[in-house]
């Protein structure tokens, strides 16, 4: 095997043929010398060859190596999930008032305390087993695949299927999905910092290299893990999961603790401080008790129920849940979410920067339009197959009738990394859409797919903008080239006209650049095709060589309409108070045409030429008046976020190439492209769309807007129930009298009653105007202090509303029992009626259905008959303290609670009503 040459050209040579039978290899081993031994013995050693193996041989080398995956250590497994369960600072006052209940002879309160941890603690691992049961689906969603070649032809299969001997194409985007031994190569470097530390990119050949040289010298090797940053190549894998270089670092990466998300963290801190507060409120009720001359024993009794009262038990099993229904909910919203970070900071985004092809248009390429100098054509046919008719002024022509049509199609049937195959009585494009448009428009004239011999390439870049491929052609060699008309104009001295090859004249260059400006003007995406004949023995030359002394052939005119929801979307995030930044590597004419499309400001559309000559302060003005760039490059993606986060914002960025990787990393929401984009992009964003769709971004917030809102209501929910159970505790103890609500009682509040409550407040639907609010402060915690003042009167209606009740019935000696058990019930029936506040914050519940949240009235339902098997059931009697009630009491209690909704939603009535009034007048 040849080993590539230098400037990114290799020679094209057939490897010798492998006659021998697919057979057993020898047991995968690390072999740290496959990068000194020459391809051929490569393929001996691995009995595999250029066609790459057998299904069957691969088959049975998969069930001897294992999967091509990295052993996950993080994952948890189910005895660490039952033993976290245990491990936080809410979970052990209680099992401290286990302690203090048995210390004092309450062996029944103790035992229902450790009955209902041992059923916090069952609930917490079951929702978090399936939780990760989740996430793993969800990680198997983005399973990799490669293109390999087996049994002769290319296919994709998952990475994880890749067993040593399989023949891997790679090509710019790609992470390399095992250890690969080269065999050929064009072009192709590799970053490899994340296994070497190397900051440059490492070009990279099939020759042979030293068996000493360090792991970072070999350049004939692709190391499990790094990305191709630019070029294309093959390779055979030689190791697979850890039996790879990376695998052999892997496990320290896995003793990497993990942090938490933010959200995680934030709900972390308000549990200790309610930990801390538990404690400090409970020691000085306490020590002022039993100062003032009460029992310790009932002293310590009281300390139990005002720490049990305080914390909120059920918070860590209903954040988990929400979190992983969330991430499901993105799922079916086409967003793919990687880190669950990205679910916080998407209800934050202020801004999105998004590109153009394939996000806010379709991504069909079509061509529908061949200027050519002595006369355009129009193609007709869809985008998916080789049908359709090409027209001259509107009449039907066949091509072969138009000989410099036919050299326009040529060269862009050529210079192209795209395939059309038939498959089962339907066509199928591969590649890249812009390739497969050209691909299709060639075999529409009856040309065939299959490529000349290529002597060498000079890959697309987006520096360059152009790509060349100069192949045999009738004894001699020919260049062809394709790329961003004004680059391949300045190139060409040249042009066809007709049958004639003439030298171009500044006519020529303003009829060309009319051309494109007017197809440009239509939205349409442009593409000029330029060749040259080079002497047929001479040497291959260098790029700046070669592409020169071109003959323009024509430019191709690309159709990609707007997606239909594309403009919708646009408007809901304007509504919302989010910014739309498109940022496109197209032309300036055809931004502006779609940019109309969208109402996006059509006035503020800005070449790279114009934007790149502005300073920070001139380029964040425009950027603030909606500017639309056209002719990007990766560059300035990155600097658009670094002058859009330095101005406060919270950015979204989207991309797909191995160049928007920074850009992804520096954004605050990094979204790749699940469809287009390279393994480079999704390895780094935050959130992957599975669909490349602008509108699952607009989704996305949206949903994670919702998210982050319900979880605010829960907690809000949870802390006014406990404030209240607080308050009633400790204002019943300062004035003398009995304990109105015990350990036990306030735990079946917290856990088994409030739990489903807060759940069911955990998956409510986004309110109406959830995409009419300006975005909330990325520092905006889950409990503010609206929120504060907010849970302190509900919680303090709660505390009055029992303790009323419990006095009123104190005022019969014989009746101790029952005011106990009609405050306990009073304050469950109350914090039923107070869940339906937190439906929504800002409109009455009525507007949103009372209804609507079926899981929610099942909780409230199946709650309150909890309740009454709590105060009726006989065994349940001596567990909790209570007594039956009767229809009166229950009459009483429900009078009672009533009020702590109907109260607010009058006020949110009101709020609402003059809202709307504003509202009209503004209108008019």
């Amino acid at each position: 095997m040849t080993a590539a040459t230098s400037q990114g050209r290799r020679p094209i040579k057939s490897l010798p043929a492998d006659n021998r039978p697919d057979g057993e290899a020898a047991p995968q081993a690390p072999d740290p010398d496959w990068h000194a031994l020459p391809v051929e013995q490569v393929f001996d050693r691995l009995k595999t060859g250029p066609q790459g193996l057998s299904g069957e041989a691969a088959r049975d080398r998969l069930d001897r190596d294992g999967t091509n995956r990295l052993d996950d250590r993080r994952r948890i497994g189910w005895p660490r999930l039952v033993l976290r369960q245990f491990q936080n600072v809410l979970l052990l006052i209680l099992v401290v008032a286990v302690a203090i209940s048995l210390a004092i002879g309450e062996r029944v309160d103790a035992a229902a305390i450790a009955a209902i941890i041992l059923l916090n603690a069952a609930l917490g691992f079951i929702q978090e087993w399936r939780a990760e049961r989740a996430l793993d689906a969800l990680r198997r969603m983005l399973a990799p695949t490669s293109t390999v070649i087996r049994d002769g032809r290319r296919q994709e299969i998952n990475r994880g299927d890749l067993v040593p001997g399989d023949i891997v194409c790679l090509k710019r985007g790609d992470r390399a999905p095992a250890d690969i031994r080269l065999i050929e190569t064009v072009d192709l470097r590799a970053d490899e910092a994340a296994l070497t530390g190397e900051a440059a990119p490492v070009s990279k050949h099939p020759a042979p290299t030293s068996a000493e040289v360090h792991l970072a010298a070999r350049t004939g090797m692709s190391w499990m893990g790094t990305d191709i940053v630019a070029g294309q190549g093959q390779g055979v894998v030689v190791a697979t999961g850890m039996a790879t270089e990376f695998g052999r670092i892997a496990t320290l990466a896995q003793t990497a603790g993990d942090t938490g998300t933010p959200l995680q963290r934030k709900l972390d801190r308000l549990g200790r401080r309610l930990a801390l507060f538990a404690i400090a409120v409970s020691v000085l009720v306490t020590a002022a008790g039993w100062l003032a001359g009460r029992p310790l024993d009932e002293m310590a009794l009281t300390a139990i129920s005002l720490a049990v009262a305080v914390v909120p038990e059920g918070l860590p099993v209903v954040v988990t849940i929400v979190l992983a229904l969330g991430a499901a909910a993105m799922v079916r919203h086409n967003a793919l979410v990687r880190r669950l970070q990205a679910i916080e900071a998407l209800g934050a985004a202020t801004v999105v920067c998004t590109d153009k092809t394939g996000t806010l248009t379709r991504g069909e390429m079509t061509v529908t339009d061949i200027w050519l100098p002595a006369g355009s054509v129009s193609v007709d046919g869809a985008g998916d197959g080789p049908h359709g008719h090409f027209h001259e002024d509107g009449h039907l022509i066949a091509p072969d009738f138009r000989p410099d049509l036919i050299a326009a199609l040529e060269t862009g049937n050529v210079c192209n990394h795209a395939s059309l195959d038939h498959e089962d009585g339907r066509w199928k494009v591969t590649g890249e859409p812009t390739e497969a448009a050209l691909k299709i428009a060639a075999a529409k004239a009856g040309l065939s797919d299959a490529a000349p011999v290529r002597v060498c390439e000079f890959p697309f870049d987006s520096d360059r903008k152009r790509m060349s491929v100069i192949v045999d052609h009738e004894g001699q060699h020919r260049l062809h080239m394709k790329g961003a008309p004004e680059v391949v104009l300045a190139l060409a001295t040249h042009i066809r006209d007709g049958a004639t090859v003439r030298p171009i004249v500044d006519a020529d260059h303003h009829a060309t650049l009319a051309a494109y400006h007017n197809m440009a003007a239509r939205g349409l995406r442009t593409l000029a095709v330029a060749r040259r004949d080079l002497p047929a023995n001479a040497a291959a030359p260098a790029s700046q060589t070669a592409e020169a002394g071109l003959t323009l052939l024509g430019i191709f005119g690309i159709s990609d309409p707007p997606r239909a929801e594309a403009r919708r979307a646009v408007d809901t995030a304007r509504s919302a108070g989010i910014g739309v930044i498109m940022i496109t590597g197209d032309a300036a004419p055809t931004a502006a045409a779609i940019a109309g499309q969208l109402d996006l400001p059509t006035n503020q559309v800005l070449a790279r030429s114009e934007f790149a000559e502005l300073d920070d302060a001139e380029l964040v003005e425009k950027l603030k008046a909606g500017a639309v760039l056209a002719r990007a490059t990766p560059e300035d993606k990155m600097r658009v976020v670094r002058l859009l986060q330095a101005r406060g914002e919270i950015v979204a960025m989207t991309g797909d190439g191995v160049n928007d990787a920074p850009a992804l990393k520096q954004a605050d929401i990094g979204v790749a492209m699940g469809i287009r984009g390279t393994d480079v992009a999704k390895n780094v964003a935050d959130i992957v769309l599975l669909d490349d769709n602008f509108a699952s971004i607009v989704a996305a917030i949206r949903e994670g807007r919702r998210q982050f809102a319900n979880i605010q209501k829960f907690v809000r929910y949870l802390l006014s129930s406990n404030v209240g159970e607080v308050l009633a505790v400790a204002i019943a103890l300062i004035a003398g009298g009995p304990m109105i609500l015990l350990p036990v009682q306030i735990l079946w509040m917290n856990l088994v009653t409030d739990g489903l409550s807060a759940l069911a407040l955990g998956v409510e639907k986004g309110e109406p105007d959830l995409m009419e609010r300006p975005p909330r402060r990325p520092s905006e915690g889950v409990l503010d202090r609206p929120g504060m003042l907010l849970v302190a009167a509900l919680g303090g209606y709660l505390a009055l509303g029992a303790l009323g009740l419990f006095a009123v019935y104190l005022a019969s000696p014989d009746l101790a029992a029952r005011a106990q058990t009609v405050a306990f019930t009073a304050m469950i029936v109350m914090e039923k009626f107070n869940v339906m506040n937190f439906r929504t914050m800002r409109e009455p519940a009525t507007r949103l259905g009372l209804f609507s949240n079926r899981l929610l009235i099942g909780a409230v339902a199946a709650t309150l008959g909890l309740q009454v098997l709590a105060v009726h059931a006989p065994i349940l009697q001596p567990i909790l303290h209570t007594v039956p009630l009767t229809l009166a009491d229950w009459g009483i209690i429900l009078a009672v609670s009533a009020p702590i909704f109907l109260i607010p939603e009058g006020i949110k009535w009101l709020v609402w009503h003059q809202r709307r009034l504003h509202h009209r007048k503004m209108a008019q």
